[in-house]
């Protein structure tokens, strides 16, 4: 069948089931994914020149990226998905290599200005090769959200070399468990990986790290480690910076068990900059324009906090009712604490106050 997207036209398998099947992938619901992209090397465009789409499956991220004159090359070891990616640049008319090979290979002997892995499953197979093989900025999707969320801890713990927890933050979990297994594994090259625009969406993660090759930058980067303390009995969380967990013994809100998350990454996931010039390269043309504003926005206005609350979980905790965000955050705010909505879904904020001040704010202001 063929589809229309960022304004090319693309030949793709038709996908049984909501894109599962035994032939070449796409999945149209990572357009969104795909439109970012496009913004974010529309972005560095000054600066970078070639691409490696690292699994093309199809091509689309790939030929996308060649329709704004990157120099492209579609990496894919599957014959019947090199083939469509040959059909995709020649349907456009754009220029691009097309390799049917092991990416992992490929990046031991050629090196690019963007390298961008989007592979099924775990990424990290390819981090070690896409570390060495990119100059300037590595992008990387992740689709298996269950292993890094800790909802399949020992599937995480095997990927990841960290142990997750399954938590209310369950997809910022996976978002800084991935970040922080892909920072260690830049360091081990010296390089630093700084993140530059992180999401969680729709049951992927994807996220976009500027390459620094300088080894006093990697060891800064490494500064970014550390570990979240959760109690799953009364949801007090705290975190502790640094590669050696040293845990509480005990909740200090209500004296339960804590169970510990890490190493992961506590830093900052974004940079505010760089969310307002990728904004700014958003354009009509995208099938997801609205939607992509609307997630830089709330990027640009969250707070940069290690964790995120869930306001309709915290609520069940107190046994009380929700209710309305803005109302919900405008109470904290006004009780002297920090707070602001965070992207991962609509009841989901960050505050810099603990759930026990939280619940006092809220709690007296719905008193008053």
């Amino acid at each position: 069948m063929h589809v229309t997207e960022g304004g090319l036209d693309l030949t793709v398998p038709e996908q049984p089931e909501a894109g599962i099947g035994e032939g070449v992938f796409f999945n149209s619901e990572q357009e969104l994914n795909r439109d970012l992209t496009v913004a974010v090397l529309r972005a560095v465009g000054e600066d970078c020149d070639s691409y490696l789409d690292a699994h093309a499956a199809t091509g689309a991220r790939g030929v996308r990226a060649a329709g704004e004159g990157y120099e492209v090359t579609l990496c894919d070891r599957d014959g019947d998905a090199t083939e469509l990616c040959r059909t995709n640049l020649d349907r456009n008319e754009l220029d691009g290599e097309v390799v049917n090979r092991n990416v992992n290979a490929l990046l031991s002997e050629e090196g690019f200005d963007v390298v961008d892995l989007d592979p099924f499953g775990t990424p990290i197979p390819f981090a070690d090769a896409a570390f060495r093989g990119a100059r300037k900025l590595v992008c990387v999707t992740a689709t298996d959200t269950a292993p890094l969320c800790g909802a399949h801890k020992e599937s995480g713990v095997r990927s990841y070399s960290a142990v997750p927890q399954n938590t209310e933050y369950h997809a910022e979990m996976g978002l800084r468990i991935l970040l922080g297994a892909l920072v260690r594994t830049a360091a081990r090259y010296d390089v630093a990986a700084i993140p530059v625009l992180s999401h969680a969406t729709s049951h992927y993660v994807r996220t976009y790290l500027s390459l620094s090759r300088r080894a006093s930058d990697a060891n800064d980067a490494l500064d970014g480690m550390g570990y979240v303390h959760h109690c799953f009995s009364c949801l007090h969380r705290e975190s502790q910076e640094g590669l050696i967990a040293h845990p509480p013994e005990e909740c200090p809100a209500c004296g339960g068990r804590v169970r510990t998350a890490g190493p992961l990454w506590l830093g900052p996931v974004h940079e505010n900059e760089f969310l307002a010039r990728v904004r700014e390269q958003v354009t009509d043309e995208m099938g997801t324009a609205e939607r992509a504003r609307d997630l830089l926005e709330t990027l640009d206005g969250e707070l940069e906090l290690p964790t995120h609350y869930d306001q309709h979980r915290l609520c069940r905790q107190w046994t009380r009712s929700a209710s309305a965000m803005d109302d919900f955050l405008a109470r904290l705010r006004e009780a002297g604490y920090e707070a602001s909505r965070a992207h991962y879904h609509g009841t989901a904020f960050k505050t810099d106050a603990t759930v026990a001040e939280i619940e006092r704010a809220t709690t007296t202001a719905d008193m008053a």
